[in-house]
């Protein structure tokens, strides 16, 4: 999950008016200035979460009181983006990457080290997760 801060609004969007926005990410975030955010979605994209089927266009509704989060799109369309998709290689070889890739758990389950889980089995962040849709 890297971090991503003070993402401004893009000169394209500006220039057609708009001056605010709604950001959803997988990420952290250091500050924000420029609306609501809705962030560490788990799982994150990179393990098969939901926002690695998200498509330029797609629309969400956001009920910001009651929490959900939904993609406005098909469930058979759904079915047919996870069926195409494809795990990206990964980024780091070695290092702290490679260690946060492999061993830091999702933002749902605290982001923690599973080398440092008292009794639990080891884990790997690469593992087939459970999808949410």
């Amino acid at each position: 999950m890297p971090e991503w801060g003070q993402l401004p609004i893009p000169k394209k969007v500006l220039a057609k008016g708009v001056r605010d926005r709604v950001c959803v990410s997988d990420a952290r975030m250091s500050g924000a200035s420029y609306g609501a955010c809705v962030l560490h979605v788990a799982p994150e994209s990179f393990v098969d979460g939901s926002l690695a089927l998200v498509r330029d266009g797609d629309v969400f509704e956001l009920d910001i009181p009651g929490r959900p989060l939904t993609l406005q799109v098909s469930g058979e369309e759904l079915d047919r983006r996870r069926a195409a998709w494809r795990r990206p290689s990964p980024r780091y070889a070695r290092d702290y990457g490679r260690l946060f890739s492999e061993h830091v758990s999702q933002a749902n389950e605290e982001c923690d080290c599973d080398f440092l889980e008292r009794g639990a089995a080891r884990r790997r962040r690469t593992r087939k997760s459970n999808r949410a849709g």
